[in-house]
């Protein structure tokens, strides 16, 4: 595994075309985050005092065909830019491996 830029760690082996890409997206830090308060709020109602600090996101995760896991890799950064978050509040993160035959 070769952890590089975005948390991006991708896995090849030869003659593979189809990689798994798990997509990690999440309010920015200075983005208030209602959801991630209401999920607190809830967590200390059922007893949870020690949790603390909740954000709430999205994962998702999909499949591409490319040459190469590189070119997997530069696809599920311009999907995750373009569609899959909203660059002007949110970040992301994935990884990109290759599929299992």
């Amino acid at each position: 595994m070769k952890p590089t830029a975005r948390c991006l760690a991708a896995w090849k082996e030869e003659n593979s075309l189809y990689y798994i890409a798990k997509v990690e997206v999440t309010l920015k830090k200075v983005v208030l985050d209602p959801q991630g308060v209401a999920v607190e709020n809830a967590l200390k109602v059922l007893g949870y005092n020690n949790a603390s600090k909740v954000r709430v996101g999205k994962y998702i995760e999909l499949t591409v065909e490319a040459e190469d896991s590189k070119t997997a890799a530069i696809q599920v950064e311009e999907m995750s830019r373009r569609l899959l978050s909203n660059p002007v509040i949110e970040d992301f993160c994935y990884t990109v491996q290759e599929a299992g035959g």
